[in-house]
């Protein structure tokens, strides 16, 4: 288990905002809120001590929310 460094908190708090930002009507935005969530949950385990038990997973969660990003602004 590990904390996140700041960098990775960083990007997850910027990858946070800018899912929320989504279109509402948009598919991608319906796709993106189980992901915010996560990325939400994971962010303040950290800030209030508690580590990640699979850093793996921010690091897919941080990939998957770029990716629905890109498809987004395509749209």
């Amino acid at each position: 288990m590990r904390m996140l460094t700041s960098r990775e908190l960083q990007q997850a708090r910027l990858l946070i905002l800018r899912l929320e930002r989504l279109s509402v009507d948009s598919i991608w935005a319906h796709r993106a809120s189980g992901l915010r969530g996560s990325l939400l949950r994971m962010v303040e385990d950290c800030e209030t001590g508690v580590s990640l038990e699979k850093p793996a997973n921010l690091d897919e969660s941080i990939k998957m929310g770029y990716l629905l990003m890109e498809k987004a602004a395509r749209v």
